[in-house]
């Protein structure tokens, strides 16, 4: 037996971010606080995509009572859905996350099942065998729950039918632990619950969030089989630590031998036969400090470890690998030592089951970029899960290739799949495709420059009429398509060959300076200049890399991150103070993410969005230099954004605001950054772009881009109603267990009292009339119907006035200087509506 000790540290203040608590089976679009924990729960349309909504029965849901509502829907998944079906939740690569799925049958069916059995995947490996007995008290409720690395944006979390009762799930809550809990969680495992208790408190004390910041379920009372034990306490608080967190109150109550033993000993439940590699890791917290304790450990009388001496009201936290090949139930013992005046304490443990990841999944950069291709379009097939494993699950129109560990889409025909829009640059992220059929759908506009540098390393098959459009394309006609591409691509190929060369012995007459013509970059529609043109102009630099690395002192000080890339403080030759953007490797935005953000910022200029100094292209080196922004507040904003929706020629949508993308120079004025995600229309009549999922921040994204997949500029609006939201009240857009900010501010709206509404920082040093104009305005931002939204004029028109009735507030002098402090404090963190 393999021990190993966590030593005790305090963590860092640790905010339960990141929860995510699906009601599955609910209908509508409403969310919900949780009675008991205050946590809101949510549709679980957006996450899933068949299935059908279910409620148990009168008898269950009187059973259960008002504060189990997340129990009293479901979602099932009949033959019909096929035998895989998965909900797909969001997640940030290298996160560590819990996802706990419950189960409540209640006779939804009314069919009486009395045993019901279904596997639970996560990704690509078994997770679970769901395992419900209806006929106990409780009518067939379980909770499962995993813990596991984020390898992609999507974890897909899966029920599979295995022929002995219909798959549904009544709840699927997410929660972000971070990077800090369970070290034992690594990229190739997982571990799956198999009991978490506190054994030092009553049976009715079973405690959840808040109690626990991570809502991690804990089993209170004694373990089944505990033999003489005494349970004490102690009102001092003992704090948590990394790196399991445990809550204080389970850490307030122990166990000890009863009648002098100086031997603990408890025996386990029936051990699940599934659970055969095991992490076991056990708690203490010592309160008694008049004597010394010190004890061993083993299981099911395996070697004894230690001794062990768990520190005055601190932490001790023991981890031990142990495996079996049998079932049944097992023991732990604590034996106290020669030297020890006190006997053996615990306070709580858990066990989990070891989840080795064997299976080989699909690359993560081609998953996500397939996912976003999915919402992008709206595609709903059998697209659930991982796309390529196991075989008898893979999406309809996706192959893939292995190399044992990883799967790489290399084909994906999209023909005849009702899809709408231009052509996504999605595609171009999906870097091992060979094959590529978008014929005989509704598409529109050029081929990404993205994907006609793929000519020749992959076949792209893109007809949007004739007869072959009026039927599905079979795997004898696609081969037949894939020749007929290539018999059109080989002679269009050398041609480009000819022109080439052509270009090339020019470009050797010019000077030597001039940008590389392999790398045609075509301008935007209503141009008559290319990117090059642009970035060619006199105040667009062109560094080379060993100057950035010069000029940031080789990228020393980090001050901003993003999809793109990091973003790094530097200082030219003039010391002129620059932001310095680099593309990193791993990032998925890449050649038209950079040039959308060249062609925004050589395009538009206005005091209020920030201005681009040059750029670098050197070999496998992206980067853009723009002007530096050190502090200020939100103020100005908006003009900035009302700017590009209505002062450009061809309108652009921002795809991304937020206050992070809200940069703050000295002068206290404010200037909209990262262009990465904008969109430009190609056209004045143009109402809508297509867009991938990817885009937009969570939190701050439209409601109904989740429906439509499309961005306007009332995403924008809605965006900005966030914004001003967070502004106002100080407080994120989204707090686990409250919400989203707009429900938030809703709920404390019918009740008038703005000063439960208003970040309580001000003090009262507003307005009130002036603060409402600026919570209505907010409010008509983030309505959910995008056609109800004002335009950006109008809430700068709004906010004006708003702001003219703040300058007229207070007295004169100090006090009035006070109120405008505060007017922009107040701009800096949040808003609200009525």
């Amino acid at each position: 037996m393999h021990i190993n000790i966590m030593p005790f540290f305090i963590p860092p203040s640790v905010c339960a971010l990141g929860f995510l608590s699906i009601d599955c089976g609910l209908e509508g679009d409403d969310s919900y606080p949780d009675d008991q924990t205050g946590i809101t729960y949510v549709p679980d349309g957006p996450y899933v995509d068949s299935g059908e909504n279910h409620r148990v029965t009168t008898v269950y849901r009187n059973y259960w009572g008002q504060d189990y509502r997340t129990l009293k829907t479901l979602r099932s998944f009949p033959s019909a859905s096929g035998k895989r079906n998965c909900y797909s939740l969001p997640t940030d690569v290298g996160d560590k996350y819990l996802v706990r799925l419950e189960f409540l049958y209640g006779n939804y069916d009314s069919m009486d099942s009395s045993l019901l059995k279904f596997n639970l995947s996560l990704g690509v490996n078994h997770w679970n065998t769901v395992n419900l007995d209806t006929t106990d008290d409780q009518d067939g409720y379980n909770f499962y729950e995993v813990v596991f690395v984020a390898w992609a944006s999507w974890a897909p979390v899966c029920l599979i039918n295995i022929g002995q009762g219909i798959p549904f799930v009544s709840t699927v809550e997410l929660r972000l632990l971070g990077t800090f809990p369970y070290p034992a969680i690594i990229g190739n495992q997982s571990l799956s619950l198999y009991v978490r208790r506190s054994i030092g408190s009553s049976a009715d004390d079973d405690m959840r969030y808040p109690d626990d910041q991570y809502d991690r379920y804990w089993i209170m009372g004694e373990t089944t089989g505990a033999a003489d034990m005494s349970n004490i306490s102690t009102p001092t608080i003992i704090p948590p630590s990394v790196p399991f967190a445990v809550p204080s109150p389970i850490l307030q109550k122990a166990v000890v031998p009863a009648d002098n033993s100086m031997k603990l000993v408890f025996h386990s439940d029936q051990l699940d036969a599934q659970l055969r590699n095991h992490l076991v890791i056990l708690h203490f917290a010592d309160f008694q400090n008049n004597k010394s304790r010190e004890f061993t450990v083993s299981i099911d009388s395996g070697v004894q470890s230690g001794p062990f001496s768990p520190p005055y009201l601190k932490v001790l936290s023991i981890t031990t690998d142990w495996s079996r090949d049998t079932e049944g139930k097992y023991n732990f013992t604590l034996t106290a030592t020669s030297t020890s005046s006190l006997p053996p304490i615990l306070n709580a443990y858990e066990v989990y089951g070891r989840i080795i990841h064997d299976n080989p999944m699909t690359f993560s950069q081609d998953f996500d970029a397939i996912m976003a291709i999915k919402y992008e379009y709206g595609i709903r097939k059998n697209w659930m899960g991982d796309p390529c494993f196991p075989p008898e699950f893979a999406w309809d129109g996706v192959e893939c290739s292995s190399d044992g560990k990883t799967m790489r889409i290399i084909s994906l025909d999209l023909s005849n799949s009702e899809l709408h829009g231009l052509i996504s640059n999605n595609f171009t992220l999906l870097t091992a495709l060979k094959y590529l059929n978008l014929s005989c759908n509704q598409l529109n506009g050029a081929i990404p420059d993205s994907l006609r540098r793929k000519n020749g390393s992959m076949v792209l098959s893109y007809e949007s009429g004739g007869d072959m459009c009026k039927k599905p394309v079979s795997p004898s006609s696609r081969n037949r398509a894939a020749a007929l591409a290539v018999s059109v691509v080989v002679p269009m190929l050398a041609v480009a060959i000819l022109g080439l060369a052509y270009l090339f012995w020019r470009a050797k007459r010019k000077h030597n300076n001039d940008p590389p013509t392999v790398l045609e970059l075509t301008g935007a529609p209503g141009h008559k200049t290319n990117h090059w043109d642009r970035l060619q102009k006199p105040e667009n630099r062109r560094f080379t890399f060993e100057e950035l690395q010069k000029f940031t002192d080789n990228f020393k000080r980090l001050i901003g991150h993003g999809g793109f890339g990091h973003v790094y403080y530097g200082s030219l030759e003039d010391s002129t103070e620059v932001a310095v953007k680099m593309r990193s490797e791993s990032s998925l935005h890449g050649l038209d993410e950079f040039l959308a953000e060249v062609q925004s910022l050589t395009t538009v200029h206005h005091r209020n969005l920030v201005s681009l100094f040059g750029y670098c292209w050197d070999e496998d080196h992206l980067a853009l230099v723009y002007e530096y922004m050190s502090s200020g507040n939100l103020c100005d904003y908006l003009r900035g954004l009302d700017y590009l929706h209505k002062g450009c020629n061809l309108p652009i949508i921002h795809g991304d605001v937020k206050t992070n993308n809200i940069l703050l120079g000295r002068n206290l004025k404010a200037k909209i950054a990262d262009f990465g995600l904008s969109k430009t229309y190609h056209s004045d009549s143009q109402t809508h772009i297509s867009a991938s999922i990817a885009a937009g921040s969570m939190g701050y994204i439209d409601p109904e881009y989740y429906t439509t997949g499309r961005l306007t500029e009332s995403s924008d609006v809605y965006s900005f109603g966030v914004v001003l939201l967070e502004v106002t009240t100080g407080e994120p857009p989204i707090i686990p267990g409250n919400g989203h900010v707009v429900q938030r501010v809703k709920q404390k709206i019918v009740t008038g009292n703005i000063s439960s509404i208003v970040d309580a920082r001000l003090g009262g040093s507003y307005n009130v009339s002036s603060m409402w104009k600026v919570l209505d305005a907010a409010m008509m931002c983030t309505t959910d119907i995008a056609a109800e939204r004002p335009t950006m004029a109008t809430v700068v028109m709004q906010l004006k006035e708003s702001l003219e009735l703040e300058e007229a507030h207070g007295d004169r002098g100090d006090m009035e200087n006070q109120a405008r402090d505060n007017t922009y404090l107040m701009s800096t963190f949040g808003p609200s509506a009525r």
